[in-house]
């Protein structure tokens, strides 16, 4: 990998995500409840804090945790909940050294088949089935890395031409887009839950001591 990304919308944190496949797996578990650009400088931020130009997974998973998780914390914090992100970091990086030596690009080398692709990252720590399906479509839409059938694995994030998600993110103006698309889902998801009928509460059973009472 050394590509130009475009999704921390900061040089030096873009430049770390397009060239370290361990950056960008980082950049995709920390993309949850906070702005994607944030998500995404977070790698670049947590390099510098440990004194790098990289993330190497064997370091990361051998830190003391508490270590690791005041470094995340420290002002400005690289998440929203920095100690349950740096708990995550470092599973995600245990699991790498365990299964693939640390080499975070040996999740997709290689790899011919896009489902097969998705198994392998939905297997990751942190993974759900919609995270794994994004990060297969940044793969394949703009890392080069299109095994056969991966835009199918990856749902409706591998369709061309959509601002679904970080995967459609090439510069400010798709940003835009994929917030605004981003919005209107939440909006639907809004107005689908208000227009569910409120339950309605069955009556209490009489029990046999109260209708004998009112004889």
């Amino acid at each position: 990998m050394d590509l130009t990304l475009h999704l921390a919308q900061d040089a030096g944190a873009d430049e770390l995500l397009g060239r370290s496949p361990l950056a960008a797996l980082t950049g995709m578990l920390l993309d949850q409840q906070v702005p994607m650009e944030w998500a995404f400088k977070g790698p670049r931020t947590i390099a510098d804090r440990l004194g790098a130009d990289d993330l190497d997974a064997h370091d990361i998973a051998a830190m003391d945790p508490e270590a690791f998780s005041a470094l995340l914390s420290e002002k400005p914090a690289v998440h929203r909940y920095p100690g349950s992100m740096a708990k995550r970091i470092q599973q995600l990086c245990q699991y790498l050294v365990e299964h693939y030596d640390g080499n975070a690009e040996l999740v997709w080398k290689g790899v011919d088949d896009g489902r097969e692709l998705l198994q392998r990252l939905q297997d990751l720590p942190g993974f759900g089935k919609q995270k794994a399906q994004i990060f297969l479509a940044l793969l394949g839409k703009q890392l080069g890395v299109r095994p056969e059938g991966w835009r199918e694995a990856a749902g409706s994030y591998g369709d061309a031409g959509s601002y679904r998600s970080v995967a459609d993110i090439t510069g400010p103006e798709s940003l835009t887009k994929v917030r605004a698309f981003k919005q209107e889902m939440k909006a639907a998801a809004k107005a689908a839950k208000s227009a569910k009928p409120a339950k309605t509460t069955k009556p209490a059973k009489t029990t046999k001591t109260a209708k004998s009472a009112g004889k």
